[in-house]
Parts: structure tokens; sequence; C-alpha cells
């Protein structure tokens, strides 16, 4: 299972000990806002224990990384990939409320999309952001995403029909803009 280093994170795959702060994670209402609706705890570790098994590419469940602080090891947020077809895969990240806006998220995505082409045999990467989201959709966007286009009422979320911007990422597109 990768261990991906940054010149400032550690992005290390996710472990039982870390549990406390994945539920925190997904249990904090401006973290999930744009991600669904308050869940019970036992959805919460379903979910969880789903991405705890050993991942390699190609894998059917989500390689899901713990983002750190190298120097003192502090968990900022989780962020990985998962195949949706042979050669495409689809990333995602969350990070807590106070890792937000300090680049943690541009570092640990470029460190992920570079895995995902380099070492995980991926050509096209792909991402999903409710609409209004514009905190990931520039993160995306200065990954190199591109916006590809925008699903109407996709999901149910805080009461209400949402839409989904759609990104995409070409494994010589991301070699362009680097």
């Amino acid at each position: 299972m990768p261990t991906l280093i940054t010149p400032r994170l550690i992005c290390t795959p996710l472990i039982e000990e870390d549990w406390p702060f994945f539920l925190a994670l997904q249990q904090d209402p401006q973290v999930m806002r744009y991600v669904c609706d308050h869940r019970p705890e036992s959805s919460i570790r379903d979910a969880f224990t789903s991405r705890l098994p050993a991942w390699s590419p190609g894998s059917e469940h989500w390689l899901c990384l713990v983002v750190r602080e190298r120097d003192r090891q502090t968990p900022l947020g989780v962020t990985g990939y998962i195949h949706r077809e042979a050669d495409c895969g689809e990333v995602g990240f969350l990070f807590a409320p106070q890792a937000q806006g300090k680049g943690y998220g541009l570092e640990s995505l470029h460190a992920v999309c570079r895995y995902a082409f380099t070492e995980g045999g991926i050509r096209r990467l792909t991402a999903a952001v409710t609409a209004g989201n514009v905190a990931s959709k520039r993160l995306l966007e200065k990954t190199g995403f591109i916006q590809e286009g925008e699903l109407h009422d996709a999901f149910w979320l805080g009461g209400r029909w949402q839409n989904d911007w759609l990104f995409g990422l070409l494994r010589r597109e991301y070699g362009e803009s680097r």
C-alpha cells in the first residue's frame, strides 16, 4: 500500500487507530456540508471499515490516505482514489476546517494524481463536486482538472436536490499542466 510524501505532508493508508479522526471528520457539519447529510455512527463505521483492507492498483475499494503534517504528524484530512474502470479512477478528499485554505489539499491531491498516473495505471481521473462547493472546485482546477459538465438533480442533500459539477483530468494533460 502506498505512502505518499510531499515537502510538508505524509499520506499514509488508513488504519484502525485513525477511527477517532475519521469519525470526527465525518461528523463535522462544515466538512460534510457538500458531501452528505448527518449519518449514524454505524454508517460512518461501515464506510471506515470498507477502506481498511489492503489496497493495490485495481482494488475495488477506495485508497484512503490520511494526510498528516510531516513534522508533527497531525492529521489534517483524507484523500485518495478508487478505480472505476481498469484505467479510470475517481479522486476524493476531505479536510478538517483548521487545515483548509493552507494548500494541504492541493499538495496531497498532486501526490495522489502523480501516483495514480505513474504507479496506478490510470489514464483518466474524475471528480464530482456538489454545485456550490467553490473551494473544492478551485482545488481541482489548480490541480489541472477541467470542469466537463454538470449533472442536474444528482442527489438529495440538505432537504433538496443538488447538482454535481463533473471534472476530468487525463494523464497527458496532467503532465502538460505541470
